[in-house]
């Protein structure tokens, strides 16, 4: 049976065992994957898109119907 995989951390660069011993994989522990956490929240990682469109007001007689 061959090594299991290894990959680094995304967040420290650690080596981290691709394992069910490892449960905060792909990140080497929780706090590694809470720092990760953050930056997807504070927007400091993003996906590139296109922005979503403003969203639509309804005119202002739209209420009185």
């Amino acid at each position: 049976m061959s090594a299991p995989a290894r990959t680094p951390c995304p967040t420290c660069g650690r080596e981290v065992r691709w394992t069910e011993e490892s449960p905060w994989r792909p990140f080497c522990s929780e706090r590694c994957r809470l720092i990760d956490l953050g930056a997807w929240l504070g927007a400091r990682h993003a996906i590139p898109g296109e922005p979503a469109p403003p969203p639509q007001t309804p005119p202002a007689d739209a209420d009185r119907r």
